[in-house]
C-alpha cells in the first residue's frame, strides 16, 4: 500500500502535479474522440449519407495517425517533446473544426484525416513525456491517473454523442474539441519544461509517402473491394499487388535512411515485436467493437444513439478501470503474466459475444463489451511500459510511437476488413434492414475472438519484468 508521501509525489499536489494535469487533458481530447463519434455514426449517414462509406471516417483517421506517429516520435527523440505535442494539439482542432462545418461525407472523410495528423503526435507524446518524467514504480501510480481520463471518457463520451445526436447535431461532436485543446495547450505551454538541446533533423518524408501510399492502396481495396470493383478483377489485383510493392520499397527505403521514419532496428527486439503485435490487434479489436456495437444497438436493437453510446462505453470503462490496476499487478507478476491474464480475459469477452443476437439485450452487449475492455487494459499497458524499458531516452520517443502505430495501423486495417465483411453481408445497402444487419454485425463479433486469441499468442512472446529492467 503506497504511503502518503509516494502518492503525494507523484499525485496531481506534487511537484510535477501541473504536468500529470496537462497529460491527462491531452489525452483526453484523443480519448473523448475514440467514444464519442461511435455513437453518431447513423445520425451522420442519415444526414450526408453514405452508410458504405462511413469505415472511411475511421479508417482515414487512424491511417493519418498511424504514418504520422513514427515521425513525430522521432522529431520529438531530436528537438523534445513539448513543441511537437503543442503542434499536435492544433492540428487536430483545426481538423476538428473543420469536421464540425463539413457540408458532404467526402469532405467529413477529408477533414477527419487533419484530426488523424494532430492526434498521431498527441497520444505518442502524452506517453513518452510520462515515460521521461516518472520512474517505473512511479508510472505504475500515474498510469491510474491516466486511465482515469479513458474512464471518464468512456461515460461522457458516448453520453455527450448521444446528446448531441438525439438532441442537437452530431456536429458538435467535434466543435466540443475547441476548448479541450485551448485549455490542454495553455496548460502545457504554462507548466511543463524542458530542456532538449535543438538539432538540425532531417524528416524522412520519402517513407512517410511510401508508407502512407502503401497502406492506404490496401485499406483502399478493403475497403471498396467488392463494392467498386469485384474482388477479382483486374483493377483489385492491382490495387492490392501495387500496395505490397509500395511496401516492400519503404521497407528498403528505411535500410538507406538517414533517419528512418520507422527504423528496421525496433524488429530486431522480441520485445518490441511482441508489443507492437498486441497493440495492433487491440486495436483492430476496439475499432470493431467501437464502430459496430453501437450500429448493432441502433439498427437492430432500436435503441437510442445515447443507450447505443452507453452500451460501448462499457468496453472503454472496462479498459482504465483495469489499466489503473494494472500498475500493481505487472510489478508483481511481471509484464507476460499481466498481459496472458488480459488476454484471456479479451477472449473470454469475445467469445461471448457470439452468443449476441436480435433476442438479446443491451446489457447483455455491454456486460461482453466491459470484459474484453478490462482484458485489453491489462495487455495495452505492460506491453507499452517493457517496450519503454527496453530503450535509451534517444531511443524511447521511436519505440513508444512504434507500439502506437502498430494500434492505428490495426485500427485502420481493422475497420477496412469489418467494413468490407458488413458491406458484403448487406449487400452494400445504403439503409441495411435489422434482418440483413445483425448476421453482418455478427461476423464481426466472430473475426474479434479469433484476434483476442491471436493476442494470447503475442503476449506469450513478451519477456518477464527483469527482462527489461536489468
Amino acid at each position: 500500500m503506497a504511503t502518503g508521501t509516494e502518492e503525494v509525489s507523484v499525485g496531481l499536489r506534487s511537484a510535477r502535479g501541473k504536468v500529470l494535469a496537462s497529460l491527462m487533458l491531452a489525452s483526453g481530447l484523443v480519448a473523448l474522440d475514440s467514444t464519442i463519434i461511435a455513437t453518431a455514426v447513423l445520425g451522420i449517414t442519415n444526414n450526408l449519407g453514405g452508410f458504405a462509406q462511413f469505415p472511411w471516417l475511421f479508417s482515414i483517421y487512424l491511417l493519418a495517425q498511424a504514418v504520422s506517429t513514427p515521425i513525430y516520435g522521432k522529431i520529438a527523440d531530436t528537438i523534445g517533446r513539448k513543441p511537437v505535442i503543442l503542434i499536435g494539439i492544433g492540428t487536430f482542432a483545426l481538423g476538428s473544426l473543420l469536421c464540425g462545418m463539413a457540408t458532404s461525407m467526402v469532405a467529413l472523410i477529408i477533414f477527419r484525416a487533419v484530426q488523424g495528423l494532430g492526434a498521431g503526435a498527441i497520444g505518442p507524446m502524452s506517453m513518452t513525456i510520462a515515460g521521461d518524467v516518472y520512474t517505473l514504480t512511479e508510472r505504475a501510480k500515474v498510469q491510474g491517473y491516466l486511465a482515469s481520463v479513458w474512464a471518464l471518457s468512456s461515460v461522457l463520451g458516448p453520453l455527450l454523442g448521444g446528446i448531441f445526436t438525439d438532441y442537437l447535431s452530431w456536429r458538435w461532436i467535434f466543435f466540443v474539441n475547441l476548448p479541450l485543446a485551448a485549455v490542454a495547450a495553455w496548460m502545457l505551454v504554462r507548466h511543463f519544461n524542458e530542456n532538449t538541446p535543438r538539432q538540425r533533423h532531417r524528416a524522412d518524408y520519402l517513407g512517410a509517402g511510401l508508407l502512407t501510399l502503401g497502406a492506404g492502396a490496401l485499406i483502399l481495396g478493403l475497403l471498396e473491394g467488392g463494392q467498386a470493383w469485384a474482388w477479382n478483377s483486374p483493377t483489385s489485383i492491382v490495387i492490392f499487388a501495387g500496395g505490397a510493392a509500395v511496401l516492400a520499397l519503404f521497407a528498403f527505403v528505411q535500410t538507406r535512411a538517414a533517419n528512418p521514419v520507422l527504423p528496421l532496428w525496433i524488429f530486431t527486439r522480441r520485445v518490441v515485436i511482441a508489443s507492437s503485435t498486441a497493440s495492433m490487434l487491440i486495436g483492430a479489436i476496439m475499432v470493431g467493437l467501437t464502430s459496430y456495437v453501437p450500429t448493432f444497438a441502433q439498427g437492430v436493437l432500436g435503441s437510442s444513439a445515447l443507450l447505443g453510446g452507453l452500451t460501448v462505453g462499457a468496453l472503454t470503462l472496462g479498459w482504465p478501470l483495469s489499466a489503473s490496476q494494472a500498475g500493481k499487478v505487472y510489478l508483481r507478476i511481471g509484464f507476460r503474466a499481466t498481459a496472458a491474464i488480459g488476454s484471456g480475459l479479451a477472449a473470454l469477452g469475445g467469445a461471448s459475444t457470439l452468443l449476441i443476437n436480435q433476442q438479446s439485450s443491451l446489457l447483455q452487449i455491454a456486460a461482453s463489451c466491459f470484459v474484453i475492455g478490462s482484458g485489453l487494459g491489462l495487455v495495452a499497458t505492460p506491453t507499452l511500459i517493457a517496450a519503454q524499458m527496453s530503450a535509451e531516452w534517444t531511443e524511447r520517443g521511436v519505440v513508444t510511437s512504434a507500439n502506437l502505430f502498430a494500434r492505428s495501423l490495426g485500427s485502420a486495417v481493422g475497420i477496412a476488413i469489418f467494413g468490407a465483411i458488413v458491406n458484403a453481408a448487406v449487400h452494400h445497402a445504403d439503409h441495411p434492414a435489422a434482418e440483413q444487419l445483425s448476421p453482418a454485425v455478427h461476423k464481426v463479433f466472430l473475426a474479434v475472438a479469433g484476434m483476442a486469441i491471436v493476442m494470447l499468442c503475442a503476449s506469450a512472446m513478451m519477456p518477464r519484468r527483469d527482462a527489461t529492467t536489468a
